[in-house]
């Protein structure tokens, strides 16, 4: 590739979005960021489908890895917006806010997309957020169990 091609590609990349990191994108991003992800781990422990539901994007894509499986090679436990908004409205993860332990880290940031890391003591989401006019919204998201703790 020529010096004149690289120029232009980077040029072209370069005008798609600004790369920010956490630490040089403004606080008020930020913080939308991580209101989108506190509500939608908020919203599990206390059982409240609607803030779950407004943290998704309508056609979200969650999985996790499960690994090769007898019907399928590469397994992933996929779930829908729906199946979780309703493991919400059913309690799956009511938790007494006494006992809540859960942190939303911003790991990346660009004008209209964002990594998160969000960690609670059960398991680990990694999200792809989309920014869609000022609103933050998890579009993907690969999540895994953590190990549970013998007594």
């Amino acid at each position: 590739m020529s010096l004149v091609s690289l120029f232009v590609a980077a040029t072209f990349y370069a005008s798609l979005g600004t790369n920010q990191t956490p630490s040089t994108a403004d606080a008020a991003t930020i913080a939308a960021i991580e209101a989108t992800c506190y509500d939608y781990i908020d919203g599990q422990l206390e059982a409240d489908p609607k803030r779950v539901a407004r943290s998704l994007h309508p056609d979200l894509a969650k999985r996790a890895v499960i690994g090769d499986t007898p019907d399928e090679r590469l397994g992933l436990r996929r779930m829908s917006k729906e199946e979780l908004v309703n493991l919400t409205k059913a309690g799956a993860l009511k938790t007494p806010k006494a006992e809540w332990s859960r942190t939303c880290t911003v790991l990346d940031v660009t004008d209209k997309a964002a990594s998160v890391r969000l960690e609670t003591p059960w398991f680990v989401d990694y999200f792809h957020m989309g920014r869609f006019e000022d609103r933050w919204i998890i579009v993907n998201a690969l999540w895994y169990s953590k190990p549970k703790k013998s007594s």
